[in-house]
């Protein structure tokens, strides 16, 4: 697709997020099995049934456009999924390993918030409110569960991946 306006960017990148998202949603169901803290198997659930609306709200709004969804694969979370990979084949202590899924995680927030921020702001310049609210939701919902993931973090997870170098 060539782009030549900013609905053209605006629409390759609701592709991305949907590349992205779709990733993600394989990709969940790994974190969750492996991780070993019951509270971050619990947010890895939690988040899988979110990213399957945000999944419902991007086909939303591509289907407003007249455009669908695929098409597109989204590199960037294509990679730090690869990282979030390496790091559970690397086996490394329980406790290390959910801290290292936590930051994994949050890479993945991180970067969706980009997205998603970034389209928020398109969407209103571009005159679709509806589009603008949808994104805005999804963003919300992703920036809290990038703090649920560093309250779990820093009340125990982190603590605990210490106490474990402690005892080495």
């Amino acid at each position: 697709m060539e782009m030549e306006t900013l609905q053209d960017l605006y629409v390759e990148e609701l592709k991305d997020l949907w590349s992205a998202e779709t990733q993600l949603l394989k990709a969940l169901p790994r974190m969750a099995k492996a991780a070993t803290h019951p509270q971050l198997k619990r947010a890895f659930m939690k988040h899988e049934k979110q990213t399957q609306q945000h999944v419902k709200r991007l086909e939303r709004i591509c289907k407003g456009l007249d455009v669908s969804p695929r098409g597109k694969k989204c590199v960037g979370m294509e990679g730090l999924i690869k990282e979030g990979k390496e790091l559970i084949s690397e086996k490394p202590a329980k406790d290390v390993l959910d801290a290292g899924l936590i930051t994994a995680a949050q890479h993945v927030e991180h970067y969706e918030m980009a997205g998603y921020g970034t389209c928020r702001t398109w969407a209103r310049v571009l005159g679709r409110p509806t589009d603008a609210q949808l994104l805005q939701t999804t963003l919300d919902e992703e920036q809290q569960t990038d703090l649920d993931l560093t309250a779990l973090a820093e009340a125990s997870i982190n603590i605990e991946a210490a106490d474990s170098s402690d005892d080495e």
